[in-house]
């Protein structure tokens, strides 16, 4: 008797080979009962099991899919890249051309809202200040959404940079900041897997066992002063970030 496992593997296969190429549809659950003559208990079973693995994404209309999987990696040096004159792309469109990919920056969502403690703390601004808000899809084209990035910025920095529109940034918001004195200094990441929200899962379309990469940043100026706090979710089989020529002696005495 086919089993789920049986049938979950026979489907992994083909996904593997390319038969079943990212984007794609997998057969339905009729038509996969019916090749296998088993129930549909069993079929929803291994189908299930597909997207625990991350193979595949279940929608809500459009049937079950084969989910995009390749790898993006992004080196540190992105953002000086970004910042290069003559630019037009920011650290994502950076990144992905130099990978020989078709990446955007999607603007989703732009609001004022105040600042809640944590936040205030990491821009050393108070509780209930004003910050700007802006939700960003990093996405393959056409549709592979690849990470959703949250950041924060005070309110009279963006501003006075122009970035508080609901326009998307060419060249990027470094390079606004920068055009209007900011510019920026350095950069503290927190790395952390942990696993997707309900909200996050559906978004990236992954399967609640798939774990998720999430990036914590602070930027700041030459003055030291807080610029952003950028808060990226990945699943974690799609970034793979490269931090190149960190220095590792510390600075030679003088004198």
């Amino acid at each position: 008797m086919t089993s789920s496992g049986d049938i979950a593997a026979d489907l992994r296969h083909r996904i593997d080979v390319g038969a079943f190429p990212p984007g794609s549809k997998l057969p339905t659950n009729v038509e996969l009962m019916s090749v296998h003559g088993v129930s549909k208990a069993t079929v929803t079973k291994a189908v299930a099991e597909l997207v625990d693995q991350g193979l595949v994404f279940t929608a809500k209309k459009g049937g079950t899919r084969v989910r995009h999987r390749t790898p993006i990696t992004l080196p540190l040096s992105r953002y000086r890249s970004a910042l290069t004159p003559g630019g037009v792309g920011g650290p994502w469109e950076t990144a992905t051309a130099a990978a020989g990919l078709d990446g955007h920056m999607e603007l989703v969502h732009v609001d004022a809202v105040e600042a809640p403690e944590d936040l205030a703390a990491l821009l050393e601004l108070s509780p209930g200040d004003t910050l700007l808000y802006r939700l960003r899809h990093a996405v393959l084209r056409p549709d592979d959404l690849v990470q959703i990035q949250q950041a924060w910025y005070p309110s009279h920095i963006a501003v006075a940079a122009g970035i508080d529109t609901i326009e998307k940034i060419e060249g990027g918001i470094y390079r606004k900041l920068s055009a209007a004195g900011h510019r920026r200094a350095t950069a503290s990441e927190t790395v952390a897997v942990r696993m997707p929200t309900a909200e996050e899962a559906v978004q990236l379309r992954v399967g609640g066992r798939v774990s998720v990469l999430a990036v914590e940043r602070v930027t700041r100026d030459t003055n030291r002063r807080p610029l952003e706090v950028l808060r990226a979710v990945a699943a974690a089989d799609r970034i793979k970030l490269s931090y190149d020529d960190l220095p590792l002696l510390p600075p030679t005495a003088e004198g």
